[in-house]
């Protein structure tokens, strides 16, 4: 069966979504939504450190995704100004990937892979890291479910019930930065952020607690996946991108639906 790279393709990206799912409800919720630029952006100059020390590129990226999810964490803590900040650092950590990259003459490069993903060409030992990425973010946001909920509702609460927001924070952190290293693959630096945002503000519009709203998340984002990878292979479009335009299309009919539904007599 994994023979078949469309089908490795789509557990690939049915893994990736399992993860984007939970936790770009978190990032929708706590308007994070710069904070995953940023560190999916600064994936570019994890690969052309792995590139330029010849190292695997999940490891690059990881360290760097780590190193600046970390920054932008603690300058949130200090009370940054951080919509400026995270734009600072995310369109800086972009053009510094790119300028490195070209410093590394004996290495070609195809930046149109890393920037826009090529879930077609993932492999066998692609797909174990994706499963194995994936499957630790999911077990961290499922261990940390409701403290993250309570710390991202109110930290007065949350320091109330004897917990550390700061700790919550570093969590969600961690599993940012672990999902931009597995899924640079599929969708491509550029795009991470809108797997993360897109299925999540679908969910918001059909779910009514946070749990549903996570699942739909999920639901929405598998969906995705499978309609991009299908759409690719009909009209012979560009993967990552194809995954990202259902996404979208798929939160334009909830919103539409949603706001039909407001407008009903009685509501």
């Amino acid at each position: 069966m994994l023979d078949d790279f469309m089908m490795r393709a789509l557990l690939a990206g049915l893994a990736v979504a399992l993860a984007t799912g939970p936790l770009g409800c978190f990032v929708v919720w706590r308007r994070m939504a710069y904070f995953g630029d940023a560190t999916s952006h600064a994936a570019i100059l994890g690969v052309a450190l792995a590139l330029g020390f010849q190292i695997s590129i999940f490891v690059g990226t990881l360290i760097v995704a780590l190193l600046m999810a970390m920054i932008v964490s603690v300058m949130a803590g200090r009370g940054w100004a951080m919509d400026t900040t995270l734009g600072v650092l995310a369109h800086s950590a972009l053009a510094f990937g790119l300028v490195a990259v070209s410093f590394l003459p004996a290495v070609r490069v195809d930046l149109t892979a890393y920037l826009f993903g090529d879930i077609l060409a993932v492999s066998r030992m692609d797909l174990a890291i994706i499963l194995s990425g994936s499957a630790l973010v999911l077990g961290m946001i499922l261990w940390r479910w409701s403290a993250l909920l309570t710390a991202t509702l109110n930290e007065d609460l949350a320091h109330a019930s004897g917990l550390s927001p700061a700790r919550e924070r570093m969590v969600l952190t961690l599993s940012l930065a672990v999902v931009v290293a597995v899924a640079l693959k599929i969708v491509g630096a550029l795009l991470i952020a809108a797997m993360l945002i897109v299925p999540a503000a679908a969910a918001r519009n059909v779910a009514r607690t946070p749990e549903v709203m996570a699942m739909f998340a999920v639901v929405i984002g598998g969906l995705s996946v499978w309609g991009g990878l299908q759409l690719s292979l009909w009209q012979d479009t560009p993967s990552g991108p194809s995954i990202v335009v259902v996404a979208a299309l798929i939160f334009a009919l909830f919103t539409f639906a949603a706001a039909l539904v407001q407008k009903r007599p009685g509501r």
